[in-house]
């Protein structure tokens, strides 16, 4: 908890950036962005050197930076299925073990590729019966072929036959990477329309974009408005806040400049741990975020503990389901709660990049 709030991070996922996980070029691409954006907005002390940043981060190392040197709680564990890299990036393996040692502290998300076919509903089913997962990740790009290729969310041949399979298994919820293109590849798959149908097709389906705010902040806010079932994840916009905090508010107001209230009960905190630091922006958005005058004089609600607490948890644990007050009670006097006792580690500190952070 931070200042008596509990905080859920919707997505933090542990990279085996390694060399031998490259299966195609585009691995390349994607970890040089991933590692771009860290040195673009994380404050001093919260940048791994290159040799300790590239390399097949543990869960060890991700529930500890998570955990140990931030105030956050529980965290959402996704498998990704990235297949420029031979484990997706974020393998099934590591997730059922995160999730097998902090059953309190991580649940988990499964993720197959639409545009592997029937072989992947086949898959789905595999990991939803040995995680029993909150939601299933996907992406809008596939790299299982010879050459990238997109997909859309509306697609009833493609993205359909997965909705109605997460349906039958008893998940709530679609995350749908968008907003943040990742390498050389057309924007179109990014773009946000294409989640209309699909929620309105699948109204028991709850859909979490995730990126939401970096881009798309028109399209985003008339959805929020319009779409009981569409919520925003905020992984990478909340890193804005560590040196571009006016354009983390102008996103947050832009977001619920439709829906107002409605629309805030709809937004949940992620930072995406390893590949940000959780620390640095829930310090900032807990002790230091508030909208303008001017804002809130346009029907933007007002930052309060209220409001944040729904931010951080509230509607994280509404979307999902997710029991936070039976979780919050079984990690009272965790392994990571005694790590905390005097506040949380330096960062790094129960990490391998120890000691290799500039």
């Amino acid at each position: 908890m931070i200042d008596g709030l509990p905080v859920i991070d919707a997505v933090i996922h542990p990279y085996n950036l390694l060399e031998s996980n490259k299966v195609t070029p585009d691995a390349d691409v994607l970890g040089r962005l991933v590692y771009a954006g860290l040195q673009a907005t994380a404050p001093a002390g919260y940048v791994p050197t290159p040799e300790a940043y590239f390399t097949d981060w543990t869960i060890e190392d991700t529930a500890g930076m998570v955990f140990a040197e931030s105030n956050t709680d529980i965290g959402i564990m996704h498998v990704l299925p990235i297949y420029a890299f031979k484990d997706g990036l974020c393998s099934f393996e590591k997730a059922l073990e995160a999730q097998s040692r902090w059953p309190d502290r991580i649940a988990t998300y499964c993720a197959v590729d639409p545009m592997k076919g029937e072989s992947e509903l086949e898959e789905m089913e595999r990991q939803v019966e040995a995680l029993n997962p909150l939601g299933l990740k996907l992406y809008p790009n596939s790299w299982a072929g010879s050459e990238i290729r997109g997909w859309m969310m509306d697609d009833p041949e493609i993205a359909f036959p997965f909705f109605e399979r997460a349906q039958q298994l008893g998940l709530k919820v679609v995350a749908i990477h968008k907003a943040v293109p990742l390498g050389p590849v057309p924007m179109e798959h990014y773009k946000m329309d294409d989640i209309d149908r699909a929620a309105i097709a699948f109204p028991d389906l709850n859909f979490e974009v995730v990126h939401g705010g970096m881009a798309f902040l028109e399209e985003s806010a008339w959805q929020l408005a319009r779409f009981d079932n569409v919520y925003i994840n905020l992984e990478i916009t909340t890193s804005l806040l560590n040196r571009r905090p006016s354009a983390f508010r102008e996103a947050m107001a832009t977001l619920m400049m439709h829906g107002g209230a409605h629309a805030l009960d709809k937004i949940c905190w992620g930072t995406g741990a390893m590949a940000n630091h959780p620390q640095p922006p829930l310090e900032r958005f807990v002790r230091d975020f508030q909208f303008t005058q001017e804002q809130i004089d346009g029907g933007v609600p007002e930052m309060n503990d209220v409001t944040r607490g729904k931010v951080l948890a509230g509607n994280y644990a509404e979307m999902t389901g997710l029991d936070l007050e039976r979780r919050l009670k079984a990690i009272e006097n965790d392994e990571f709660a005694q790590q905390t006792e005097g506040g949380v580690m330096p960062p790094y500190s129960t990490t391998h990049a120890a000691g290799h952070v500039v």
